[in-house]
């Protein structure tokens, strides 16, 4: 599994956040429809917004209920993450997300299912052999290469972690 463990100093994650009902399987339609609703002008504002790890525009999942309930609620965000002292951007919502150690795992392939492979291997083998656990704060997909049909591609999974 290629993953990586780092700590990153305090950040901000900016975008566009709505509520939305966990969907376990296949792509969530109410995180589909709030994306598709934003402009490409407002895309590219964004990416001209990023300035810190992880780069690019971020799918972000926050506010999850520790159990993974389907259809319980989460707040997602379609951003980018900024510096903590980068001046706040009319109109965003943010995401204060404080100084912490991240696991980083990359997955190649098909989206979603690319990263719900990823995290059951996370879950039933790197956990497991390795010194951490998840700790509160968000969970970020960032979108390293898209693929030619956009259906697939490589992507970054952020997870914030804690020694045991």
């Amino acid at each position: 599994m290629d993953s990586r463990v780092i700590d990153r100093p305090a950040f901000r994650l900016v975008g566009y956040a709505t509520r939305v009902p966990l969907v376990r399987q296949g792509v969530n339609p109410h995180i589909r429809r709030h994306v598709a609703a934003l402009s490409d002008e407002e895309h590219r504002r964004l990416k001209d917004l990023s300035d810190t790890e992880p780069t690019g525009l971020l799918a972000v999942s926050d506010d999850l209920d520790p159990d993974l309930v389907d259809g319980s609620e989460l707040t997602y965000l379609h951003g980018v993450a900024v510096s903590r002292d980068a001046p706040a951007a009319d109109g965003l919502d943010a995401i204060e997300v404080p100084a912490g150690t991240w696991a980083v795992f990359r997955a190649t392939g098909l989206y979603p299912e690319a990263l719900r492979e990823t995290w059951a291997a996370i879950a039933s083998e790197w956990f497991p052999s390795n010194r951490w656990r998840l700790r509160p704060g968000p969970e970020i997909v960032a979108v390293v290469e898209r693929g030619a049909d956009s259906s697939t591609g490589t992507y970054e999974l952020w997870l914030p972690v804690e020694p045991i």
